[in-house]
């Protein structure tokens, strides 16, 4: 059973512990957060929720031959600002399987949950600065795209780590199977005047 009793450290980080979901073919390893908060229950209640949602989508529940397995990372742990993402690898036959990376951020004192757009000052075009910084990348490290980039979508996959916004795109997106995810970080000083700036992205900077 987890343990609830963990104090949070003021701007240190977060008491995460590993939790396992062990089921015939399914062998995962996800995060429970030890804040004894109600924000801390709805992190820990929406963590639950996108995995759920995350082996459903790979069909385990429809097909429990789909051997699946799964586990997390901890991207930004600091200034009771959380960015994680859940790792799911899920193979039912075929060629080869497929994995997917969910990813959320969350404010630990509210428990509230930021989208790509949540980051951004109300009615700032943040798709355009951004899709153009990827676009530079691209370029710069020659990455073969199915078609010419144009722009990222406005719910772009992303995490926090540090001081960068990391976009990222899985399989099949802008690229083939076997070029895996691609992660383009986004330096957070590049789009400072665009934040919001009671968003975790600008909490990240020197300055908050």
């Amino acid at each position: 059973m987890p343990d609830n009793n963990m104090p949070p450290l003021n701007n240190g980080p977060i008491p995460i512990q590993s939790l396992f979901m062990a089921q015939p073919n399914l062998n995962i390893i996800y995060p429970h957060v030890c804040l004894p908060t109600p924000a801390g229950v709805h992190i820990n209640n929406r963590i639950q929720q996108v995995l759920y949602e995350t082996l459903k989508e790979q069909g385990y529940y429809e097909n429990p031959m789909t051997v699946t397995q799964g586990f997390f990372e901890v991207k930004t742990n600091q200034r009771m600002i959380l960015s994680l993402c859940l790792i799911n690898y899920a193979f039912a036959g075929g060629a080869h399987g497929m994995t997917v990376i969910p990813s959320m951020t969350f404010n630990a004192e509210t428990g509230r949950e930021y989208s790509l757009a949540d980051q951004f000052k109300e009615g700032a075009d943040y798709v355009t600065p951004l899709s153009e910084m990827v676009k530079e990348q691209i370029e710069e490290r020659g990455i073969q795209t199915f078609e010419p980039f144009t722009q990222i979508r406005p719910d772009q996959p992303y995490y926090l780590a540090d001081k960068c916004m990391v976009l990222y795109f899985p399989p099949y997106e802008i690229t083939p199977y076997a070029a895996g995810f691609q992660y383009f970080p986004i330096n957070l000083f590049l789009v400072e005047e665009l934040l919001n700036e009671d968003a975790p992205a600008y909490r990240m900077l020197p300055s908050f």
